[in-house]
């Protein structure tokens, strides 16, 4: 597996401790930023994160501010990406099984850093049940296409 990992100043923090924890467990990732804790623009750090996944060339994004909130609408603006704002292990498992989320949002001021790891290994670790859910999936892709 191949993560695409950003974050912006809110989320620095966080994203160094994810960073840490997939090395622990052999996952490789790309950090797409950002590089400290000077205030930053959400925006410019979902994008290519969102886009990159989108592309194929990460399975997976994981995307840390201070709420979650602007870095999952950012990442859901680009076509192909469901990016799930998650801040509990009930809706990370739930959202790669019935959603098939290929990009995670956290809120770095929401949640402890024990927590997000938690999330982080739970989402990472959790397959896309299909069956019934595909064709919810599908659903949303034909959305995305009309527009």
């Amino acid at each position: 597996m191949k993560v695409a990992l950003a974050a912006d100043h809110g989320g620095y923090d966080l994203k160094e401790e994810i960073k840490q924890y997939l090395d622990s467990v052999g996952i490789s990732y790309e950090d797409f930023g950002c590089t400290c804790e000077q205030s930053v623009d959400y925006p410019d750090y979902a994008l290519p994160v969102a886009e990159k996944v989108a592309e194929g060339q990460f399975d997976r994004g994981i995307l840390v501010c201070g709420t979650g909130i602007g870095m999952s609408i950012a990442a859901n603006k680009v076509k192909g990406i469901r990016c799930a704002l998650v801040h509990d292990c009930f809706t990370a498992k739930a959202t790669r099984e019935h959603n098939d989320s290929n990009v995670l949002a956290m809120g770095a001021r929401v949640i402890g850093p024990g927590l997000a790891l938690e999330i982080v290994k739970l989402w990472l670790g959790t397959e896309f049940e299909g069956g019934r859910h595909m064709r919810r999936v599908e659903k949303i892709t034909e959305i995305e296409n009309k527009q």
